[in-house]
C-alpha cells in the first residue's frame, strides 16, 4: 500500500444480492388446435408468432415479487392465414429479493427474474404443441434486455403522445 492511502479510500464494496426462487407455477394456459378442429388438408406451410409480455408485483411478505412472464404464439398458414393453433401461456414465479438498490429493481424484476424462469417456460411450450398434435416448437432465446429497453421507450412515447395537446 502507499504511504499516502488509507484502507478508508478503497472502493466502497457493492451490495450483496441475493435471489431465491421460491414458487414457479401456471396462472393460465389455453391451447386451441383449430388445425384438427376445422381438418385443415394438404401440405401446411406454418408462420408462427410469439409475443412476449412481462409483469412484477410487489407481494405483502417482505422482500417478495411475483414476476409473470406471458407468452401468445399464433400459427398460421402462410399463403392462407388460416389459423393452426393459439396457444396463451401465463407463468410466474415468486422470487426472494435483497441488496438490490431501490432505483434498479424494475428492470432487475423484469430482466433477471424471466432469465431464470424462461428455461420452464420453453420446456412448457414445447411439450404442449408436441401434445397438441404438432412439431414441438422450441422458443429462441429472449432478450430480456432489449424487451425492457423497448418497453420503456414505449411507454415514454406514449406518454409523450397524450402530454401533446391535440
Amino acid at each position: 500500500m502507499a504511504e499516502n492511502e488509507t484502507p478508508e479510500a478503497a472502493a466502497p464494496e457493492a451490495p450483496q444480492i441475493k435471489m431465491n426462487i421460491l414458487a414457479q407455477y401456471i396462472r393460465d394456459m389455453s391451447f386451441e388446435n383449430i388445425l384438427a378442429q376445422k381438418g385443415i388438408q394438404g401440405e401446411v406451410n406454418p408462420d408462427v408468432q410469439v409475443q412476449v409480455n412481462l409483469d412484477a408485483k410487489k407481494r405483502t411478505a417482505e422482500h417478495q415479487f411475483e414476476v409473470i412472464t406471458k407468452v401468445n404464439i399464433t400459427s398460421k398458414v402462410k399463403d392462407t392465414d388460416q389459423q393452426l393453433f393459439l396457444l396463451e401461456l401465463e407463468y410466474a414465479g415468486v422470487f426472494h429479493i435483497e441488496g438490490v438498490p431501490e432505483d434498479q429493481m424494475h428492470p432487475f424484476l423484469l430482466i433477471e427474474c424471466p432469465r431464470m424462469t424462461f428455461p420452464f417456460v420453453r420446456r412448457i411450450v414445447s411439450d404442449v404443441t408436441r401434445d397438441g398434435g404438432f412439431p414441438p416448437l422450441n422458443l429462441e432465446n429472449i432478450d430480456f434486455v432489449s424487451l425492457y429497453r423497448n418497453e420503456i421507450a414505449r411507454r415514454q412515447a406514449d406518454a409523450a403522445a397524450q402530454a401533446q395537446p391535440n
